[in-house]
């Protein structure tokens, strides 16, 4: 089973799951869903390699090769609703044990 936000988010759109579940609306963020700094995998590839390729001028240096700007649960999903031009249901529920 998919535990990935995104790719239940598509699967709730195209109706292979009834809706996504979003845990937590309590959390302090606009919306009150949790905020994560989306990255695609390909990008953290690259951001290794092109460390790899300068690893004598940046040894032992830290980068954040994300954005810098998170989403919440519910800009992804009204994102994905904006992309699919679909309604995608969701079911909004406690938060994991924190």
């Amino acid at each position: 089973m998919e535990t990935h936000i995104i790719p239940r988010i598509l699967d709730a759109a195209s109706g292979a799951l009834p809706h996504v579940d979003v845990f937590g609306t309590d959390y302090p963020t606009p919306d009150g869903t949790c905020v994560r700094d989306y990255i695609h995998v390909l990008d953290i590839a690259d951001s290794h390699v092109r460390a790899l390729e300068e690893i004598a001028k940046v040894s032992g240096e830290a980068f954040n090769v994300g954005n810098s700007r998170g989403f919440s649960i519910l800009e992804v999903i009204d994102a994905a609703e904006r992309v699919t031009g679909r309604k995608i249901p969701r079911k909004l529920g406690p938060p994991p044990s924190r």
